[in-house]
């Protein structure tokens, strides 16, 4: 097993391709910061959100999604760390993600976004970390993950993305 920068052998990390789209882009012709956001945003949902039929999804995607689902998924803090302008690619960029903590409510996913999975010499664009809370829709309270979550996501824990620019 080959550890990722992250502390979590690369096996036990989650793979999602995520496209950039032109609209990504800044003027000085990179993936603008807020976009990086949106970026995992759409890595989280297509790694935890239960697929709608005809689609496919990892194991661990396990959170009901829509307005009916019952529970929310709120962020309740973040932290990214830009390493290398993202240029503007056709194929996807490799996003991994894993855990560094599974509370009563919370979790804590971890990310780094590399280049495409097909280059040669990856280049690693960023690392981040997620605070996610499991809220429930009607009272607004948190809601404790369920044992489903805990067993889907217990493979993918790990240590927190070792940052390199902190204070």
């Amino acid at each position: 097993m080959t550890e990722g920068q992250g502390g979590v052998a690369a096996d036990r990390r989650l793979h999602v391709p995520i496209h950039l789209r032109w609209g990504d882009l800044d003027a000085f012709n990179h993936v603008n910061n807020t976009s990086m956001l949106k970026l995992l945003e759409e890595a989280r949902v297509r790694a935890f959100w239960v697929a709608e039929a005809g689609d496919t999804a990892p194991s661990t995607a396990v959170i009901e999604s829509g307005l009916d689902a019952g529970a929310l998924t709120l962020i309740a803090r973040q932290e990214i760390e830009y390493l290398a302008p993202v240029p503007y690619r056709r194929e996807p960029l490799d996003v991994q993600l894993w855990f560094s903590k599974l509370g009563g409510s919370s979790i804590e996913v971890c990310y780094e976004v590399f280049s495409p999975a097909s280059d040669p010499e990856r280049t690693l664009y960023a690392r981040a970390s997620s605070v996610v809370v499991m809220v429930d829709a009607a009272t607004g309270r948190p809601q404790r993950l369920t044992d489903e979550m805990r067993d889907a996501w217990s493979p993918y824990l790990g240590e927190p993305p070792a940052f390199t620019h902190r204070r």
